[in-house]
C-alpha cells in the first residue's frame, strides 16, 4: 500500500470525525454557529481530499478534468465557511472584504461548470504520469482557462483577509488565539494558495495538495476549540464545586437567606429563614410567601419605604424593621438586600439575608431601663452626700437673713430710725430668701428623673450676682473682693443655680483660707476670660496659706476637709457639677502666696462636642 493511499484517506477520515463531533456540539448549542461552520469546513476538506485523490488516480484526461471541476465545489464551501468562522469565532476580519471574497468564490462556481472543461482548463490535452512519494500519479496538461484568475483573485483576497484578522486578534490582546488559530490560518491558507497556483499554471509538476494545508488549519482550529472546550469543562466543574459550597453555606447559614422575584414572590429560602419566621421548612416558607412578601412585614408602610430605598440606592444595609412570624408574633430583624438587574436595567430578582435582632433589641431595652434606674438610684444615693452640701449652702443665705434682720432691728430701735438703710437691708433679706428657695428647687430637680435646666449664661453677670449674694458674708469676715472681667465674653449654657453654688462655695472657701490673715490683707480676686477658643475661664484667687502640694488633688475627694467643722463635700460636689456641664475644675498655688481655683466651661455649640467625646 502506497503513502498516497494511506495519507489522503486518513486525512479525510480525521476531518470527517472532527466534523461529526462539532456538528453534534452545534446540535446541542444552536447559538454557537462557529461549530457548525467548522463542521462544514472539515467536511469540505475531506471532500477536497477525495477530489485530489481522484485526480491522482485518473486514467484519462476526461476523468482528470471532471475531478478538477468538482474540486471547486468543496473549495467554495471551505472558503465561505472559513470566512464565516473567522468573523464569528475570532470576531475579526473586515466585513466588506469578507463579502467580496464570498461573492467572487460564488461567481467561480457557474464559471467552473459553464466555460471549458472546468475553471482551470479550457481543454485537458494529455495526461502524464509523474513520481510522487515513491508512486506514479496522474498529472494533467492542457489549455489554461483565463477565468481561473477570478478564483485565484478570491484566494489572494482570502489570504489578505486572514492576515488582517490575525493582526486584529493580536492587537486585541488574545495572543494565544492569534498564535494558534490566526497564525495557522494565515500560514496554511497562504501555503495552499501558492501551491495550487504553481501547479495549475504548470510551473511545478506535483499534485494539488490544498486539502493537506486545509487539514493543518483544521487541526489548528480543532486544537483551539478543544482548548476552549476544556476550559469550559473546567469552568463547569468549578461552577459545580462553587454551587456545592454555596449550597452548604446556604443550608448551614445562621442568617435567613432568601430570593424574591421582582414582584415580591419568595422563590428561594434557607432553613434558617424558616426557623426565624416559625415555619417547619424552607418549602413551607416559599409556599406561605408565594403570593407576596408583604404578609411577613409587620408594617406595610415600612415595606414601601424599604422598597423605595432599594430602588433608589440598589441595596439595603442593616435596615431594621419588624417581621411577622407564623404564629402572629413579631420579631426585629436587620434586612440586607440588593437588586439583581438584567442587561436592560430591569430588576430580575431581589436577594439578601435577615439577621434576628429580637434578643439584641430586648437586651438593649433592658439595658436602657436599668441605666435609667441606675441613674435615678445614683442621684438618690448621692442625696446623703449632697444634703450636707446643700445644708452648707442654705446656711449662708439663712445666716445672712439672720444678721440682716438683727441689723434692721437695731436700726429701728434708734430714734429717729434710718428707714433708707432698713429698706436696703430688707431688699437683701428678700434676695437671700430667693437664693435659699433656688437652692431648694435645685435639690428637688436633682432628685427628679431628667436633666437640669440649662440656659444661656454670661460669665460676668454670674460673677457679679454671686458677689452680690455673698456681700454681707464678705463684710462680716472683713474680705475685700475685686474683679478682673473680660468684656464681651461669649455666652455658655448651664444651670445658673448650680453654677452659683459652685462660685459661692469657691468664694467662701477663699474667705475661710484667709482666716489667719490680718483683716487689712484679706483680699480675693475673681477673673474671667477665654481659655482657648472653646471655653470660658473663671478664676478665684485668694491670699491665704495655699494648699500643700501633696494635697492638691485630695481637696476634691469626698469627705476630705481641713476645716474643723467641714463636711468635705463642697469641692467634690463642685467638681461633679462642673464636669456634668462639660468643663473642668482644678487648683494651683500662687507664686507669692495663696491659691487659685480655676473653672472652665464650654461655650455654646462646643458643649455637645465635649460631651460626645467624654466617656459615659
Amino acid at each position: 500500500m502506497s503513502w498516497i493511499t494511506i495519507l489522503w484517506p486518513m486525512g479525510a477520515s480525521a476531518c470527517l470525525t472532527l466534523a461529526a463531533i462539532h456538528l453534534q456540539i452545534w446540535c446541542r448549542r444552536r447559538r454557537v454557529w462557529a461549530d457548525l461552520l467548522f463542521s462544514l469546513a472539515s467536511t469540505a476538506t475531506a471532500a477536497l481530499a477525495g477530489c485530489e485523490f481522484w485526480m491522482m488516480r485518473a486514467e484519462t484526461p476526461a476523468q482528470f478534468a471532471t475531478a478538477v471541476r468538482w474540486l471547486h465545489v468543496p473549495a467554495w464551501v471551505i472558503v465561505l465557511s472559513l470566512v464565516g468562522f473567522v468573523r464569528l469565532y475570532l470576531r475579526a476580519g473586515r466585513r466588506w472584504l469578507a463579502w467580496l471574497i464570498c461573492a467572487l468564490r460564488t461567481l467561480v462556481l457557474p464559471l467552473d461548470f459553464l466555460i471549458g472543461q472546468n475553471l482551470n482548463y479550457l481543454e485537458t490535452v494529455r495526461l502524464r504520469h509523474i513520481r510522487f512519494l515513491g508512486e506514479s500519479i496522474s498529472f494533467g496538461e492542457g489549455i489554461s482557462n483565463p477565468w481561473m484568475l477570478v478564483g485565484q483573485l478570491a484566494l489572494v483576497l482570502w489570504v489578505i483577509f486572514c492576515m488582517d484578522a490575525a493582526i486584529t486578534v493580536w492587537r486585541r490582546g488574545d495572543k494565544r488565539q492569534a498564535l494558534t488559530t490566526g497564525t495557522g490560518l494565515v500560514f496554511f491558507t497562504m501555503a495552499g494558495t501558492v501551491q495550487s497556483i504553481l501547479v495549475l499554471w504548470q510551473i511545478v509538476e506535483m499534485p494539488i495538495m490544498a486539502s493537506f494545508f486545509f487539514m493543518g488549519f483544521v487541526a489548528a482550529m480543532a486544537y483551539d476549540m478543544s482548548y476552549e472546550m476544556l476550559q469550559a469543562a473546567q469552568l463547569s466543574e468549578n461552577l459545580r464545586e462553587s454551587e456545592a459550597r454555596y449550597r452548604n453555606i446556604f443550608e448551614g447559614a445562621i442568617e435567613g437567606m432568601f430570593r424574591t422575584s421582582a414582584q415580591g414572590k419568595c422563590v428561594v429560602a434557607n432553613p434558617a429563614l424558616a426557623k426565624m419566621l416559625g415555619y417547619d421548612s424552607a418549602d413551607e416558607v416559599i409556599s406561605a410567601i408565594q403570593d407576596s412578601a408583604l404578609q411577613v412585614w409587620a408594617d406595610p408602610d415600612e415595606r414601601s419605604r424599604s422598597l423605595r430605598q432599594l430602588e433608589e440606592q440598589g441595596t439595603l444595609r442593616g435596615y431594621e424593621c419588624q417581621f411577622k412570624r407564623k404564629d402572629g408574633t413579631t420579631i426585629w430583624v436587620s434586612l440586607n438586600s440588593h437588586a439583581v438587574r438584567r442587561p436592560d436595567g430591569q430588576v430580575a430578582y431581589y436577594e439578601g439575608f435577615l439577621q434576628d435582632l429580637t434578643t439584641r433589641r430586648q437586651s438593649e431595652q433592658e439595658i436602657a431601663r436599668q441605666r435609667n434606674e441606675l441613674a435615678h438610684l445614683s442621684r438618690v444615693a448621692a442625696l446623703g452626700e449632697l444634703a450636707n452640701s446643700f445644708a452648707h449652702e442654705l446656711n449662708q443665705p439663712l445666716a445672712s437673713i439672720l444678721s440682716n434682720s438683727q441689723a434692721a432691728q437695731r436700726l429701728l430701735a434708734r430714734d429717729p430710725a434710718d428707714l433708707d438703710e432698713v429698706r436696703k437691708i430688707l431688699a437683701d433679706i428678700v434676695a437671700d430668701d430667693k437664693r435659699a428657695g433656688e437652692v431648694i428647687r435645685s435639690l428637688r430637680a436633682l432628685l427628679k428623673r431628667g436633666e437640669m435646666h440649662r440656659q444661656p449664661l454670661d460669665a460676668s453677670e454670674l460673677i457679679l450676682l454671686v458677689l452680690k449674694l455673698v456681700r454681707m458674708d464678705l463684710v462680716n469676715q472683713g474680705v475685700t473682693a475685686k474683679t478682673d472681667l473680660a468684656p464681651n465674653l461669649p455666652v455658655f449654657h448651664g444651670d445658673h443655680v448650680q453654677l452659683q453654688q459652685v462660685l459661692i462655695n469657691l468664694v467662701m472657701n477663699a474667705c475661710d483660707a484667709m482666716a489667719c490673715v490680718p483683716r487689712n490683707d484679706r483680699e480675693i480676686r475673681i477673673c474671667s476670660g477665654l481659655n482657648g477658643s472653646s471655653f470660658v475661664r473663671i478664676s478665684v484667687v485668694d491670699r491665704g496659706t495655699g494648699i500643700a502640694p501633696e494635697k492638691m488633688d485630695k481637696v476634691f475627694e469626698p469627705f476630705y476637709t481641713t476645716k474643723p467643722d467641714g463636711t468635705g463635700l463642697g469641692l467634690a460636689v463642685c467638681r461633679k457639677i462642673v464636669v456634668a456641664h462639660g468643663g473642668s475644675l482644678w487648683a494651683a498655688n500662687n507664686p507669692e502666696r495663696g491659691a487659685t481655683f480655676h473653672l472652665t466651661l464650654p461655650l455654646s455649640g462646643e458643649r455637645e462636642k465635649v460631651m460626645e467625646g467624654s466617656p459615659d
